[in-house]
């Protein structure tokens, strides 16, 4: 009985081991919700018609807010610079002046391919953060002082879901059903 005990004990000592060495490093943990958030705010935006990238609600509270276009671009460009932060260089594409993205992003087909380089540069950011390099203070890609990579990168993905939830409500306004909600998750 005490050799199985002890047979049952080293199996599942070995088992526990190698379940230990194929976990996720901290960057694909972080890598995986954002292309959680890719799988749906890229199909969003595409969804949107051109015609309608100009929208943002007038009535109520919304009054002054940012167009479906400019929603866009914001999450974007924040996405660029924190993402470059983060790399420790600076963003590989023009992001304008302060956080609105450049000017010469203008059509539906410019702001759904600057999109998608800032979700591929946060991918590499991401994927960039160890256990070693993730409490390193670098300086803060929006502002003074200097913050930890993980919190950079924390940041990447809640701001990017707020205006995510601001988007689908522009996008319900004017008739269109998220491709997310669309596909069950």
């Amino acid at each position: 009985m005490i050799r199985f005990a002890c047979a049952c004990l080293t199996a599942g000592l070995s088992c526990g081991v190698a379940l230990a060495a194929d976990a996720p490093t901290l960057g694909q943990t972080l890598d995986g919700r954002w292309s959680n958030e890719e799988r749906d705010i890229v199909p969003l935006i595409e969804a949107m018609p051109a015609a309608k990238f100009d929208f943002a609600p007038t009535n109520g509270e919304f009054k002054g807010v940012r167009t479906f276009a400019q929603q866009a671009k914001h999450m974007s460009t924040v996405v660029y610079l924190v993402s470059a932060g983060i790399l420790g260089q600076k963003p590989p594409v023009d992001t304008g002046k302060a956080d609105a993205g450049p000017d010469s992003v203008r059509t539906k087909e410019q702001v759904v391919e600057y999109v998608k380089g800032a979700f591929a540069l946060a991918h590499k950011a991401l994927l960039s953060l160890t256990e070693k390099n993730e409490m390193d203070m670098i300086p803060s890609p929006l502002g003074s002082g200097k913050q930890a990579r993980i919190s950079a990168a924390v940041f990447i993905l809640y701001h990017s879901y707020n205006h995510y939830g601001q988007m689908v409500v522009y996008a319900r306004m004017n008739g269109i059903v998220p491709p997310a909600t669309q596909q069950g998750r």
